[in-house]
């Protein structure tokens, strides 16, 4: 027997709809790649956004065709995507700190028919355009006054291209299953692979990102997403910001540690999102400044583990709460978030301060566990190392185009490639890649552990670790840093920071000290790069 409740389908179009109608007035403010700061609301947005439907039909594109952008996060991209998933399409995020060859591979690959790019990356697809065979038309994100000469075919400034239009036209009514977005992961082995979306995994994990022990949005809250729109949907807050009513600032291509200093202060931002390294680069504005964050209240770091040393300045000296959470695209990308259940704030102040540096608990939607190599599972207590594996509400079942590959085990959970431990109160604590982790006599150690507390000396300011060769112990530990500015971090005086506080045979063999350790285009410290950098390197103690 069925319930007798209406059929709502979990539509993206819904999210714009409630935004504009209980919220209208609230601000979306962007800074824009010409230079200024554009306001507009969500009333103003949704009506842009169904002129970016029908403009798209007019078009001729339908239901399931993959609509490209490349650009910045902006009021243009944000009501693009929603133009785009109303009319059934696909929004297709490329990001344009990838390759050029596999921003050709993901393209031709998606089949891709029109393009939407910000001014910054016209000179980038003026090379690549003659490689891209099904780009119909190249629609650039900025208006007639600052639209330059371009050699792209059809190419048309935005503002000109949705003026031919008005907004009198009906979303599309399509399942709630169908695609809605496209995302490839970076490829850091092998070919870029395509996670696709659908509105109602958009929809749920919007839902879930909102709640209390999430980020916690509501109609009171001013977002500033600096984690890009072309990282899995800016980690959902595309989604669930207009869905709670938020007020959103964007902040362009200007992410640097003074230019966001300037958003969170002048735009009253009370929640903000990125990566670590740029929340290194902020923190490094406000030492050197002396300046403080007069209105934000927390602030979500993930893509990469996150120092306790970066948590504890967050929340210690500008009592700012940390809101570490970890994730990945074929998750849409939040997989976890460390919210303290009331079994830790019993341990006392230090229980709580090592949670904090965990990647959290998984929230509603999310099921996880930790394997051997043979597939068994290992007990969550909170000291056993396995291969941990996910399945949820919107977590990838298979790649776009690679259906008859399987990613799956036999529970229908999906390998992330994370090592971690669970311990009996839900808190995951990732230890490495699985390619990425030490091993040592026979022991692994955990890279990150170590980039994490060696970032907490002061004159580090980043730190990777990688396995170097060694003919006793199969692999031993090379520590590689970047200075703080004005500092030269001794290495003797590094390790003795390290010493009291791991296990003696975890100590880094040797320590180099570098201007600039690699990322990968999502963030991530790109280990193969170090790994190839060092690969001739010969430890001391070998």
């Amino acid at each position: 027997m069925l319930g007798l409740m209406q059929d709502w389908p979990l539509l993206i179009h819904k999210v714009i709809d409630y935004a504009a109608s209980e919220h209208p007035g609230r601000a979306v403010v962007s800074r824009l790649t010409e230079g200024p700061l554009h306001r507009t609301t969500y009333a103003a947005l949704r009506e842009r956004a169904l002129k970016v439907a029908k403009r798209l039909a007019q078009d001729g594109i339908r239901a399931g065709d993959r609509v490209a952008t490349l650009a910045w996060n902006n009021h243009r991209h944000l009501e693009a995507w929603y133009g785009i998933a109303g009319i059934g399409a696909v929004y297709h995020t490329v990001n344009p700190r990838l390759f050029p060859e596999q921003i050709l591979y993901i393209m031709n690959h998606a089949e891709d028919r029109i393009l939407l790019l910000d001014l910054t990356f016209l000179p980038l697809v003026e090379k690549l355009a003659p490689q891209l065979p099904t780009v119909e038309r190249f629609v650039v994100l900025t208006d007639a006054a600052h639209m330059p000469e371009t050699s792209l075919r059809g190419a048309v400034a935005y503002e000109d291209w949705i003026g031919e239009v008005d907004a009198d036209f009906r979303w599309a009514e399509v399942d709630e299953r169908a695609a809605a977005g496209l995302c490839y992961t970076s490829g850091t082995t092998g070919e870029p692979k395509g996670v696709l979306y659908s509105h109602r995994s958009n929809v749920l994990h919007a839902m879930v990102t909102m709640t209390p022990d999430a980020f916690g949005l509501t109609a009171r809250d001013i977002v500033l997403p600096v984690v890009p729109l072309f990282h899995a949907n800016s980690w959902s807050l595309a989604f669930a910001a207009p869905m709670a009513g938020a007020s959103l600032v964007m902040p362009g291509p200007k992410l640097d540690g003074p230019s966001i200093y300037e958003l969170l202060e002048s735009e009253r931002v009370t929640m903000t999102a990125a990566v670590p390294t740029i929340w290194f680069a902020l923190l490094q504005h406000m030492e050197a400044t002396g300046s403080r964050l007069n209105h934000l209240q927390r602030v979500a770091i993930g893509g990469s583990a996150c120092p306790p040393a970066v948590i504890d300045t967050f929340e210690s000296k500008y009592g700012i709460r940390v809101i570490h959470a970890w994730g990945m695209t074929e998750m849409s990308p939040v997989g976890s978030l460390c919210a303290i259940k009331p079994e830790v704030v019993g341990g006392g102040p230090e229980a709580v301060r090592a949670i904090k540096a965990t990647q959290g608990c998984a929230p509603f939607s999310v099921e996880w566990k930790i394997t051997g190599d043979d597939g068994r599972r290992l007990p969550n207590d909170g000291r056993t190392f396995g291969r941990l594996k996910v399945r949820g509400a919107a977590v990838a079942r298979r790649y776009y185009k690679r259906e008859d590959e399987e990613i799956l085990d036999a529970e229908g959970f999906f390998d992330t490639g994370d090592v971690a431990t669970l311990d009996p109160n839900g808190y995951m604590r990732i230890t490495d890649r699985s390619k990425d982790v030490i091993k040592s006599g026979g022991e692994w150690i955990s890279s990150i552990d170590l980039e994490n507390l060696a970032v907490g000396h002061p004159a580090v300011a980043e730190a990777a670790v990688i396995g170097i060769p060694h003919p006793k112990w199969d692999e031993r530990p090379l520590l590689v840093v970047v200075a703080k500015p004005g500092t030269r971090p001794d290495k003797a005086d590094v390790l003795e920071f390290l010493r009291p506080k791991i296990a003696k045979w975890w100590m880094p063999d040797d320590m180099v000290v570098v201007d600039e350790i690699p990322h990968t285009a999502t963030g991530k410290i790109l280990k193969t790069e170090l790994r190839n950098r060092f690969k001739d390197y010969r430890l001391p103690t070998a």
